[in-house]
C-alpha cells in the first residue's frame, strides 16, 4: 500500500470536517477500535487517508446497513479475518506455481 496513504496527517477537526461527523464521534469510533489514529509526541491525534476511508467505509454501513458500533465492529472483525485468509491464499497459490513450474529450491540436508 501506498506510504503516503498510511501517514498520519489530518487533525481531528480537519477529519470530522471531512466526513461530516462531530469529533466526539471520532473519538467514540476509536474507543470501539474501529479505528485508531496514531499519536503525535504531543498527544495530538493524526489520521491517515486510510483512516478517512475507513470512517468514510463506517458511516455507510450505519446508513445504507443500519448498523450500530457493535454490528461494526463484528464486520470490521471479519473482514480483517478474511483480508488475513486472502492474502495466505495469495501466497499459497504462489507456492503451488513455483513448485508446478520447478521454480522452487529445496533445502539440501547435510549428510
Amino acid at each position: 500500500m501506498n506510504m503516503e496513504f498510511n501517514q498520519p496527517v489530518f487533525a481531528i477537526g480537519i477529519v470530522a470536517h471531512m466526513v461530516g461527523v462531530h469529533q466526539q464521534t471520532l473519538r467514540n469510533y476509536e474507543r470501539w477500535e474501529l479505528v485508531v489514529p496514531h499519536r503525535s509526541d504531543g498527544g495530538t491525534r493524526l489520521y491517515s487517508s486510510r483512516d478517512v476511508e475507513i470512517i468514510r467505509q463506517i458511516l455507510k454501513w450505519k446508513e445504507e446497513l443500519g448498523l450500530n458500533l457493535a454490528g461494526i465492529e463484528v464486520m470490521t472483525k471479519l473482514l480483517k479475518k478474511i483480508n488475513l485468509l486472502e492474502e495466505k491464499l495469495d501466497n499459497l497459490t504462489l507456492e503451488i506455481i513455483r513448485l508446478r513450474d520447478g521454480n522452487y529450491k529445496f533445502p539440501i540436508e547435510e549428510i
